[in-house]
């Protein structure tokens, strides 16, 4: 008569589920809170774009007002924008940076920049 050797059990323990699902859980908080500050972005990337259709800076800086005010963008203004001309265009360049809290003294700080095309 032969004893057969026990298995061995495969998969994850309690505790590394534990691990995991936090590690998931600190992970999905943080992209919630990064994700708005991409939209917002994009949407001043678009604004810039739309702006630099204008033909002196003070109507550049009108048109990126209105779209401030059409898309609530709060992290940049008009007054922010560098406008510039290149080879008979105009180019509106724009820097910001957001902080978002994470906990006690850690911050996660992202920096955007842009251009109009």
């Amino acid at each position: 008569m032969t004893i057969q050797p026990r298995s061995r059990q495969r998969g994850i323990s309690f505790l590394g589920l534990i691990f995991v699902g936090g590690v998931l859980a600190i992970t999905g908080v943080i992209a919630a809170q990064v994700f708005p500050t991409f939209v917002e972005y994009q949407a001043i990337e678009k604004a810039a774009q739309k702006a630099s259709q204008g033909n002196t800076v003070i109507e550049v800086r009108k048109i990126f007002e209105r779209a401030v005010e059409i898309d609530a963008i709060t992290s940049i203004g008009a007054k922010d924008l560098e406008i510039t001309k290149e080879d008979e265009r105009i180019v509106v360049k724009f820097a910001y940076q957001r902080e978002i809290h994470l906990a006690g003294p850690a911050y996660l700080t992202l920096k955007y920049s842009g251009r109009s095309k």
